[in-house]
């Protein structure tokens, strides 16, 4: 027995000896290269094998199509042949050694059949499995269905290559399941800590008595949480060793299309294949949904303390149901506790309006948390209901007392109360947890913190991922960040962290390209929309970058505009399109219809709208942040700006910034 070295298996030893078994054409072509070039290196002298009895002396060079060493007589006899001139030739140095692999190629193969020695194999006998000359396939072949190799080859390289998409795809959802374990690793840490936490807060409240059962929930705790992450390791490392028996095939078949002849691939016959499907086989035998649950919590009785003080606490344990992500097991949810739900539901009704109901948008995050954005109608008092499954979290229903919200009075501003100092800022924008994202001539995006101090630089100078030329438009949602980067012609899409996640676009006047987008924005259907200034056209996407609508700025009319640039929004799902060309906005309905312009903006940039549909217009060539109320009339203007070039509203307070680029400053204004 011994070990195959395609498949790694072992295989029985025939009864008529080793040498009975088909020839390994791939193999051997490799243990030539692997001899010659030991020879090669090995600084020894070499005889010609053109020469008799070397004759003419030893060998100098090494023809890699003839596979010999050649004498200096020789090898000018080769120089001056038409027919072997133009040869690959190498020394017998370190350096001809290391071409070998990139120029030597595999010798023809011969029949070894009497009489037959001059004749090529040629053809393939599908009877015999058995390379054979044109001779042998007309006499002891004759009944047997033979076929040119090149025919035969042809169709082993469609099943290798159909095998290497497959393994592809399948690569693609182990590494992807990889990811989710890893995930799950980590959020069983986070679980373990909070769970660490809460039975600290809990215990020390209690005295001497509670020490042996502290003791006891947190064994039990270490316990679980080893359980788990050994669980999630074993299978992670499971789906690591089938994406390395995928990977050893494909490198192999890969090599093997790349760099060998016809004989070599067909001498392989389907073996790369069938050994390939048969590893991807084994991947429908296991799950690849986390075999469990990254939460951990803890339930603490606190009825007659006295009496079950010997047994205070549990642990709770979350598992995966074997059919679906739900959880088989209820938990009693806590603000800011993390939970991976099939299904989260937020709604809020009032007391008084005839019970009427608003119903919350649901944002999942794909980390195990989620976004409730509710909007009350009414002022009043409101019950708040979140479910996770159809469970009530934790202090729900609750009540809450709805205000109406007091007025803003932008003619207030005047002062600005924070100034950030960024080279050449582009655009503004901030992230709901106060986070200010800045685009910058420095072909990045600075982030800075609430009180102004660099917290994240991401990007640098480039057209790779993640690198950008130039970036101007920014938007954040949630923590997915878009990022318009005008001079590479496409929108990114990162993390607010600045991972790289996605791109789309290049330059072209198509459907789906661009000429120096320069302004994004998100609405309420996910759609991007998009401002492609250097054609004067708005381009709309879905999340993932498809081309749904083109509005065209070059028709003529009202509604024509030349090199939009701020792009906005106002409540009833409007876009407004500040154009720096025509020195107006102009506004069109979410399909693209145009309703109406306003202003009279010198070089607009930067574009604003707050929840109540007042416009904030940053003026490049004017100098000055105008301000308009929802009719479009012009209501106030902050003045003393250097080349202002963007704009951003924070929706916690409705603070105003403005990317102030000339005077590389960042400036805030309360309202």
């Amino acid at each position: 027995m011994f070990q195959s070295p395609i498949s790694e298996r072992n295989t029985n030893i025939p009864a008529g000896g080793a040498s009975i078994l088909p020839q390994n054409l791939y193999l051997g072509f490799d243990v030539d290269v692997a001899g010659y070039m030991s020879i090669m290196v090995s600084n020894s002298e070499v005889c010609c094998d053109e020469c008799v009895d070397g004759r003419n002396g030893l060998a100098v060079v090494f023809c890699c199509m003839c596979h010999q060493f050649l004498c200096k007589h020789c090898h000018d006899h080769h120089s001056s042949s038409r027919k072997l001139s133009k040869h690959k030739i190498v020394g017998l140095d370190q350096e001809g050694a290391r071409q070998l692999h990139t120029t030597m190629k595999p010798r023809d193969h011969y029949c070894s059949q009497p009489n037959h020695e001059d004749n090529k194999l040629n053809f393939y006998c599908e009877t015999c499995s058995l390379l054979v000359c044109r001779d042998c396939s007309t006499v002891t072949h004759k009944s047997h269905t033979v076929k040119e190799i090149s025919t035969v080859a042809k169709t082993h390289q469609m099943e290798i290559t159909g095998a290497l998409e497959n393994a592809k795809e399948v690569v693609t959802k182990l590494t992807g399941a990889i990811d989710v374990n890893n995930r799950m690793i980590e959020q069983v840490e986070i679980s373990k800590r909070n769970a660490f936490l809460a039975i600290n807060q809990t215990f020390e409240m209690l005295q001497q008595t509670l020490e042996e059962r502290k003791k006891t929930l947190l064994s039990e705790l270490e316990a679980i949480s080893l359980s788990k992450t050994t669980a999630l390791t074993l299978q992670k490392e499971q789906f690591e060793k089938v994406v390395g028996d995928i990977g050893h095939y494909t490198d192999m078949a890969s090599q093997i299309l790349q760099t060998h002849t016809d004989h070599e691939i067909v001498a392989l016959g389907g073996l790369i294949p069938t050994e390939l499907q048969a590893t991807l086989k084994k991947v429908q035998t296991i799950s690849l949904t986390p075999n469990q649950h990254s939460n951990i919590s803890v339930s603490v009785k606190t009825d007659d303390l006295v009496r079950q003080l010997s047994e205070l606490g549990e642990i709770i344990v979350f598992f995966p149901s074997p059919s679906s992500s739900t959880w088989t097991s209820t938990s009693v949810a806590k603000v800011g506790t993390r939970y991976h739900v099939e299904e989260v539901k937020g709604e809020m009704r009032s007391k008084t309006h005839n019970g009427a109901v608003v119903y919350g948008e649901v944002e999942d995050h794909r980390d195990g948390t989620y976004t409730i954005t509710l909007t009350p109608h009414t002022a009043g008092p409101h019950q708040l209901f979140i479910t996770m499954d159809g469970q009530h979290v934790q202090n729900t229903p609750n009540d809450l007392d709805v205000r109406p919200k007091p007025k803003r009075d932008y003619h207030t501003l005047c002062n600005a109360q924070q100034v950030i100092q960024c080279n050449r800022p582009l655009c503004v924008t901030i992230h709901d947890n106060g986070d200010i994202y800045v685009s910058s001539h420095d072909h990045c995006i600075y982030v800075f913190d609430q009180i102004g101090q660099l917290k994240n630089t991401i990007g640098s100078y480039g057209n790779g991922d993640g690198h950008f030329s130039s970036p101007y438009g920014l938007s954040i949602k949630g923590n997915m960040l878009y990022v318009a980067d005008t001079c590479n012609h496409r929108i990114q899409k990162l993390t607010s962290s600045g991972k790289f996640l996605h791109k789309f676009g290049q330059r072209g006047s198509g459907q789906g390209q661009f000429n120096c987008p320069v302004s994004i924005i998100t609405d309420s259907n996910k759609r991007l929309i998009v401002s492609d200034q250097s054609y004067h056209r708005i381009q709309i996407f879905n999340e993932n970058g498809g081309w749904l609508l083109t509005i065209d700025g070059k028709s003529s009319g009202n509604h024509s505009f030349l090199s939009p640039w701020g792009l906005g929004l106002d409540p009833q799902g409007n876009i407004h399109v500040a154009s720096y060309g025509s020195k107006s906005v102009k506004v069109f309905t979410e399909e693209g219809v145009y309703v109406r312009m306003y202003g009279d903006p010198n070089g607009p940039t930067g574009l604003a709208l707050d929840d109540e549909g007042y416009s904030l217009v940053s003026e490049y060539g004017g100098h000055c942040l105008s301000i308009y109320d929802p009719e479009g009339n012009k209501i106030h203007t902050v003045g003393n700006l250097e080349n202002p070039s963007g704009t951003a509203l924070d929706s916690r307070d409705g603070s105003v910034f403005i990317a102030n680029n000339s005077a590389n400053t960042v400036l805030k204004y309360c309202v």
